[in-house]
C-alpha cells in the first residue's frame, strides 16, 4: 500500500522503487486471495481493473481515486490469480474518451499479438551469489570489458521447428558456453523490455518493467542471467527511455490525456522513429523510468544499463527542422528537463547498485556525458565512442591504396580519447538498414576481405577504450543481419571464418591477461605513440602501459596489403621482445609472415627513444610485442 512518504516522494519525481507499490500485487484481504492495484492516472474519471477472473466486465471492480490530489487510483479486487490476464478499463473526464491499458508497471505480459498485462508473483531462488559478491572488481573502469552484444530472437533459431525462437532457458547455457569460450566479459541484450512489434527489435518499449514474453516467463529470463553469471558473464540491458510507440494499450494518452508525453507535438512526437517523447519535465514521468532502470538491477540482477538514444534526448531539435521544434526558457535547444532526468537517474543508479555500470549511447560532443554530476556532467560510466566508429569504418572500407591520404581518420580518435569513459563499439546499428556486413564493408578479395577485418579488431582490442561487438561480426557473417533468421552458424565449416572467430576469441583472451590493454583506458598515461606519421606506408604504431609503470605492450598496425621487411621502430627498453600476437598467422588464415616469435632489440636511436626494433610487418596485420625481462 502507499504510505504518504511513497506520494511525497511520488509527486517530488524522486521515488526509484515504484514498482513495490504501483501496478498489480497477487495479496490477502481479510483472507481473501486477489490483488492490489494502483494507477496513475488524474484526468480519469473512471477506472476498473479488468481481466480473466471477471470475463473483462468493465462495471465489476471500479478502483477508487486516492484524496491526496496524487491522481492514483487504486483498490483490492478479489479472485485474481497469478498468470491471468488484465487491463485497465479508463473513462476520462475530458471528453468520455474510454479505452483498455495495459499496466504501465506489470511484471509480466501477454504474448504478442496480445496487448494484455499478466497478474506475476515472482518464484525464484538465485544462484549467482558468488558473481554478485565479486562483480564490483568485473564491472570497474579499470576493469576488461569486452561486450558481445546480441538480439535473442535471432542468436539462434530451430529452423526444423518452423525456425522458431530459442526460450530463455533454451539459449542460457549454449549463449554462456559460448561466450566463455569466446572470451567475452559481459552480453549486452537489445532491448528485451517488452514490445508489440518484434520488428523494433525491442526499441519501441510498451513494457518497462516486463521481460518480452516472447522467450518465455520472468523467471525463465532470472535463468538466463543467472546462468551467464555462474559462467563468470556480466549482463547488460539496453534501456529505452528516449520515446514509446503510439500502440492504443500502451502510454500515449494514457488517461485521455498526454501524460507521459507531451501534448505538442513538437516536443512530444519524434518525426525520425514515430514515437512518442516523455515529459522529462513531469515528476512522476521521471520516476516511473528511474524506477524502471532500478528494477531490472534489483529483481533480475543486471550489471549495467545502456542507455539508447540520449543524443535525441539532450537536443530538442533533434530530428526536427527550423520551426519544428520548442526552445527551451533559455531560448536554447538544449533539453533541460532531460539532463535533469538524466543525472537524477546516474544519481539514483550508482546510489544503490555502486557495483554496476551505467552507458550513453550519444553521438554528439555534448560536455562531459561520463563524468560525475557533481562535477557537472551527466552521471554515466560510459559513453559510446561514435566518432571512433565512423572515422574507423570509413577508412577500413577504403581501398588500401588510398588509405595513406586518410590517415587522420585513425589517428584523430586519440586527440579526444581521454575526455570521457570511451567504450569502442561495433554495433547492431552498422550491419542493418542497407549498411551489410562488417566483414563486406572490407575491400579487396575475400582473403583480404577477412586480413583487413582481422587488423580492424586488432587495432580496435589495442585501442584505448572498452570494447563492444555485435553478434556475427566476431565470425565474419556475409549478410547482413536480419531480426527474422538465425546467424550463419554454418560458415564455421569454413577456415577464414573459423580463423577469424578464433583470432577474437584469442584477442578477448590477450585482452583479458594484460593490463596495460585495459588499466588505464581512460588515462592519458597509459597510451603513446611510437609514430603516427608514417601516412606514406600507412603504419601505425603505439605503446600501451598498464597501472604502475609495468611491462608496456607496444601495438603495430600495418593498413596495406604490402609486407614490410626491415621496418624499424623505436622502443623504450632494450632486451628480447617477443611477439605475442599476430593477425596473419595461419590459424588465423593469414599468409604466415612474421618475426620468428620476437626480435632483440639494437642499440639505434629511432622515434626519439635509445632503442629499436627491426621487424618484418604482414600484410594487412596488427601484430603486439612485449619485452621478456629476465631476472638474475
Amino acid at each position: 500500500m502507499l504510505t504518504e512518504q511513497d506520494i511525497y516522494l511520488f509527486k517530488e519525481g524522486t521515488h526509484s522503487q515504484l514498482y513495490n507499490e504501483f501496478g498489480c500485487h497477487l495479496a490477502e484481504c481479510n483472507g481473501v486471495a486477489g490483488a492490489h492495484f494502483s494507477v496513475w492516472a488524474p484526468n480519469a474519471e473512471r477506472i476498473s481493473a479488468i481481466g480473466d477472473w471477471n470475463d473483462w466486465d468493465n462495471e465489476t471492480h471500479p478502483l477508487s481515486l486516492r484524496s491526496d490530489d496524487s491522481g492514483i487510483w487504486e483498490g483490492f479486487v478479489p479472485g485474481v490469480m497469478h498468470g491471468q490476464a488484465y487491463k485497465y478499463f479508463i473513462v476520462s473526464r475530458l471528453g468520455g474518451y474510454q479505452v483498455e491499458k495495459a499496466d504501465p508497471f506489470a511484471f509480466c505480459a501477454e504474448t504478442a499479438p496480445q496487448t494484455g498485462s499478466r497478474a506475476w508473483s515472482f518464484t525464484y531462488d538465485w544462484d549467482d551469489a558468488a558473481w554478485m559478491t565479486a562483480r564490483r572488481d568485473a564491472n570497474a573502469l579499470d576493469a576488461p570489458i569486452s561486450i558481445y552484444e546480441m538480439h535473442p530472437g535471432s542468436w539462434r533459431r530451430v529452423t526444423e521447428e518452423d525456425n522458431r525462437f530459442l526460450s530463455y532457458r533454451e539459449m542460457a547455457r549454449p549463449l554462456a558456453e559460448y561466450l566463455r569460450e569466446m572470451g567475452f566479459t559481459h552480453v549486452e541484450l537489445m532491448p528485451v523490455t517488452e514490445h508489440p512489434f518484434y520488428g523494433s527489435w525491442g526499441y519501441q518499449t510498451t513494457g518497462y518493467f516486463a521481460p518480452t514474453s516472447r522467450y518465455g516467463t520472468p523467471e525463465d529470463f532470472m535463468y538466463l542471467v543467472d546462468t551467464l553469471h555462474q559462467h563468470g558473464i556480466g549482463v547488460i540491458l539496453d534501456w529505452v527511455p528516449s520515446h514509446f510507440p503510439s500502440d492504443e494499450h500502451g502510454l500515449v494518452f494514457f488517461d485521455g490525456t498526454a501524460l507521459y508525453e507531451h501534448a505538442n507535438p513538437k516536443q512530444g512526437f519524434h518525426p525520425e522513429w514515430t514515437s512518442q517523447i516523455f515529459n522529462y519535465g513531469r515528476n512522476e514521468v521521471r520516476g516511473f523510468l528511474i524506477s524502471s532502470a532500478l528494477y531490472w538491477l534489483e529483481r533480475y540482477h543486471i550489471d549495467g544499463i545502456r542507455v539508447d538514444g540520449v543524443a535525441s534526448m539532450l537536443y530538442l531539435d533533434y530530428g526536427r527542422k527550423q520551426g519544428e521544434w520548442v526552445p527551451n526558457r533559455f531560448g536554447g535547444r538544449e533539453n533541460i528537463e532531460a539532463v535533469e532526468f538524466l543525472r537524477l537517474l546516474n544519481q539514483a543508479v550508482y546510489r544503490d547498485f555502486p557495483d554496476v555500470q551505467t552507458m550513453a549511447e550519444e553521438s554528439t560532443s555534448w560536455p562531459m556525458v561520463s563524468r560525475p554530476v557533481y562535477l557537472g556532467g551527466l552521471g554515466f560510466g560510459l559513453k559510446w565512442n561514435m566518432g571512433w566508429m565512423h572515422d574507423s569504418l570509413k577508412y577500413m572500407s577504403l581501398e588500401p591504396v588510398h588509405r595513406k591520404f586518410h590517415h587522420s581518420q585513425l589517428t584523430f580518435s586519440i586527440w579526444y580519447a581521454f575526455f570521457e569513459n570511451f567504450l569502442l563499439p561495433l554495433s547492431h546499428d552498422e550491419v542493418v538498414c542497407g549498411k551489410g556486413s562488417l566483414i563486406n564493408k572490407m575491400p579487396g578479395d575475400s582473403w583480404q576481405q577477412f586480413a583487413n577485418l582481422r587488423l580492424l579488431y586488432g587495432y580496435m582490442w589495442g585501442h584505448p577504450g572498452k570494447k563492444l561487438l555485435f553478434m556475427g561480426g566476431e565470425f565474419g557473417q556475409r549478410s547482413e543481419w536480419a531480426h527474422e533468421g538465425s546467424l550463419e552458424w554454418h560458415l564455421f565449416q569454413y577456415p577464414e571464418h573459423e580463423g577469424l572467430r578464433r583470432w577474437v576469441s584469442d584477442l578477448n583472451r590477450l585482452y583479458r591477461a594484460e593490463p596495460a590493454l585495459y588499466q588505464l583506458d581512460f588515462d592519458r598515461t597509459g597510451f603513446e605513440w611510437v609514430d603516427c606519421n608514417d601516412s606514406e606506408q600507412s603504419v601505425l604504431t603505439f605503446l600501451r602501459r598498464p597501472l604502475g609503470g609495468g611491462e608496456p605492450l607496444l601495438v603495430v598496425c600495418n593498413f596495406t596489403p604490402i609486407p614490410r621487411t626491415n621496418y624499424i621502430i623505436g622502443v623504450p627498453d632494450g632486451g628480447y621482445w617477443r611477439e605475442i600476437v599476430n593477425s596473419d598467422a595461419t590459424l588465423y588464415g593469414g599468409s604466415g609472415v612474421g618475426n620468428l616469435g620476437g626480435v632483440e632489440s639494437a642499440p639505434i636511436s629511432v622515434h626519439g627513444r635509445y632503442h629499436s626494433l627491426v621487424l618484418t610487418l604482414p600484410p594487412l596485420s596488427t601484430l603486439m610485442f612485449k619485452r621478456e625481462v629476465t631476472h638474475d
